[in-house]
């Protein structure tokens, strides 16, 4: 295992004995699934459904780190919730194979929801309403909280540092600096948050829609946040739209938990924010070469102007009124 190639260890022999020291026995079937931060595969398994194998980024998360998010999952399926939770092997839910953390998952099927249909978004909002509802019971002690601080200013000082080519250096920093003072402004006037445990990245990708009802995946983001951060994603269009969008998921979600509206002051700030944080993550990974494959265009000047005329963009809706509810 190398800085450069983490990943180089996990030949297609590797990745089988990992999983058959769990006393899973391979039919030898492997496919690789959509995962760029960890290693993510479906394994064939001998007369039997195929299993998940989840292998973690070393150095990313702590051992500790990774047991947080694993409880948060039990507890979610404690409560009847459509979470998929890692496997429990042997008495524990991670394990270390020759310098990986390693986990496996039962394999759930399913289609991406439809995010313009308002009966889907209310069933969203719902589950996600008792996912926060647990998600309030505790906070977490080891993971960390999501922050204008720790995903846009320290994203920022570490792109300047490493990633900005000279040419685009003095604009870049300039704007993202003004954007970043306007997202703390902001922050500030939305008044005191109440951090709980969310699934931390909420998108299409992460939600499987089977049996007339959303099965989430992949808390592997899970972290302390304001609970609008686990429902902006969900909203897409214009400004109509979005609040037709957003009335339905509060209906369904206030069924079972309160939602507290000034949040919604933030939901520009958490896009930009992820804006900012994404840049950063993928200047992190570059020494990963499944990332230079996957973004070849990175770290390019036409890269960096892109990301200019975006946050230009967004330094305007950040000026804008915030979507509301119509309701309150």
């Amino acid at each position: 295992m190398t800085k450069e190639k983490p990943f180089a260890a996990l030949t297609p022999d590797f990745i089988l004995d990992a999983v058959e020291s769990r006393g899973f026995y391979s039919d030898g079937r492997a496919i690789a699934l959509n995962s760029y931060e960890n290693r993510v595969l479906q394994i064939g398994i001998e007369e039997s459904d195929p299993v998940i194998a989840k292998f973690y980024r070393p150095n990313r998360w702590t051992k500790a780190q990774i047991l947080e998010e694993h409880e948060f999952c039990f507890e979610l399926v404690e409560q009847e919730l459509p979470v998929v939770a890692p496997m429990v092997t042997q008495g524990e839910s991670l394990f270390e194979y020759k310098g990986y953390y390693c986990a496996l998952f039962e394999r759930k099927g399913g289609h991406a929801p439809e995010l313009d249909n308002l009966d889907s978004l209310f069933t969203l909002g719902r589950f996600l309403g008792r996912i926060h509802k647990v998600g309030q019971a505790k906070d977490y002690a080891e993971r960390p909280d999501l922050t204008p601080q720790t995903y846009g200013n320290d994203s920022i000082d570490y792109i300047i540092e490493h990633a900005l080519p000279p040419e685009v250096k003095m604009p870049y920093e300039s704007l993202a600096r003004d954007v970043m003072k306007l997202v703390d402004e902001l922050w500030q006037k939305a008044g005191q948050q109440r951090y709980i445990r969310v699934h931390g990245d909420c998108h299409v990708g992460n939600i499987l829609w089977r049996d007339d009802n959303p099965h989430f995946v992949d808390l592997d983001d899970s972290r302390m946040a304001p609970a609008v951060q686990d429902v902006w994603m969900l909203l897409s269009g214009e400004r109509d739209q979005q609040q037709k969008q957003l009335l339905e998921i509060i209906e369904g979600y206030q069924e079972f938990c309160d939602f507290n509206v000034a949040e919604l002051q933030l939901v520009e700030c958490l896009r930009t924010l992820r804006m900012i944080y994404h840049s950063a993550w993928l200047a992190r990974r570059w020494h990963d070469p499944a990332f230079k494959h996957a973004f070849p265009y990175f770290g390019s000047v036409q890269y960096w102007q892109e990301q200019i005329l975006d946050l230009r963009v967004q330094f305007a809706e950040l000026q804008e009124a915030p979507v509301s509810l119509p309701i309150y």
